[in-house]
């Protein structure tokens, strides 16, 4: 294939748009732009995958990765640990073998090359391989101790793993089709998947035991417990947002506002009951939710479609990251929703999010192939929340 020709084959499939609330079907539109013929917004294809992966620092004054490359480290001992939680993620994701940590000094840090040659700091293997049973990954999430990890596949099993000690504990049965959305709460596990049910089973009781939340009636794509887990807010591919209590089997909350597929939802650490949700290509909005009165806040067009949400811990801010058509990361300071900065990079839909332990850095996968890690919160501590009797935030103590 020469080069004009990829060219223009990736630009052509960068370009599709799916309709709101229509799943791709085979042959249709994916995510990946080396497997054309599987997968789809959601959960892209990763067969044949060649994943790369790119360093990016920002702060508020640095609006896209170049300026940001040339801005000065904070530290090195900072820099080095970022550098070693990539390489292990890149050993656990990728199965890319032992792999060091490259003197920072030395090295561009927005295309580090890892190399073999030299002392390792750890050793790392890969968790699981489902392809041997016909099976592929469609979903993973930490336990809040970081010992266990769920995995959704696509036939709907739930795969619960002993990371540490690199055995699996359980296949959960139960769900009919792709298993998309995991969340945790304690020692509970909620899953959502294809088949627009919700399931909430404990870990440590037989599988036989478990709760079934039904309401959604198209793919459950985003599910979030809040801080105090309390509440379990799920997303759906029928534009709908619904908030669950701990103890019925109906939904307390609705929300319809959104015109596309609710797949990005975060709880504010900051405020309690305050919570954000993100819509498809058709949407486009970020709308934010005090669940304690069941209104409306405010909301904003980002101006693409918004794939993941998730709040600093340490300031009263928020990252985005979005699809079709810009394909950036966006940081916002809430509530007044200006835009801290525009991170730019991905060629394709930022799909997938994560945040590190120390909530500092995030890590941002698209289907260009690429992991992104970036430097966007300070763990400069927030601003105390406002003790007026406006603020309907406030706790009642």
């Amino acid at each position: 294939m020469d080069q004009e020709y990829e060219r223009r084959l990736l630009k052509q499939i960068n370009h599709q748009n799916l309709p709101e609330g229509q799943l791709a079907k085979s042959g249709g539109a994916t995510c990946s732009p080396l497997s054309v013929k599987s997968g789809d917004r959601f959960i892209p294809t990763r067969v044949g995958s060649n994943w790369c992966i790119n360093f990016h620092y920002a702060n508020e004054n640095c609006q896209s990765p170049n300026q940001n490359h040339r801005s000065k480290d904070a530290g090195s001992d900072t820099g080095k640990d970022t550098v070693a939680y990539a390489a292990l993620l890149r050993n656990e994701l990728l199965g890319a073998g032992i792999e060091s940590v490259p003197d920072l000094h030395t090295e561009d840090r927005r295309h580090t090359v890892f190399s073999q040659d030299t002392h390792s700091l750890f050793r790392v293997t890969r968790l699981c391989d489902l392809s041997v049973d016909g099976d592929s990954v469609t979903s993973v999430c930490w336990n809040e101790r970081g010992s266990l990890v769920a995995v959704g596949t696509h036939k709907g099993y739930v795969q619960i793993w002993d990371a540490a000690g690199g055995r699996k504990l359980t296949s959960l049965e139960g769900h009919s089709a792709r298993v998309g959305a995991l969340a945790w709460n304690g020692e509970q596990l909620s899953s959502g998947s294809r088949d627009r049910v919700i399931l909430q089973r404990d870990v440590r009781t037989p599988p036989s035991a478990e709760r079934r939340l039904q309401g959604h009636r198209q793919e459950v794509c985003g599910l979030k417990w809040s801080p105090d887990h309390q509440h379990l807010a799920s997303g759906g591919n029928d534009n709908k947002l619904l908030v669950w209590n701990s103890s019925s089997l109906l939904p307390m909350q609705q929300y319809s506002d959104h015109l596309a597929a609710v797949k990005a939802i975060a709880w504010s650490p900051h405020q309690h009951g305050l919570l954000v949700s993100g819509g498809g290509t058709a949407d486009r909005c970020l709308r934010f939710w005090n669940t304690l009165t069941g209104q409306p806040l405010q909301s904003t067009d980002t101006g693409s479609q918004v794939c993941n949400l998730a709040w600093s811990k340490h300031a009263n801010e928020l990252v985005s990251t979005h699809g079709y058509s810009q394909n950036q990361i966006l940081v916002w300071k809430y509530p007044s929703l200006n835009q801290v900065a525009k991170l730019t990079g991905h060629s394709y839909r930022v799909l997938y999010l994560a945040v590190s332990p120390d909530g500092e850095a995030i890590v941002t996968g698209a289907g260009d192939e690429t992991l992104r890690f970036w430097n966007v919160f300070s763990k400069t501590r927030c601003t105390k929340e406002s003790k007026s009797v406006l603020n309907l935030f406030t706790r009642i103590r």
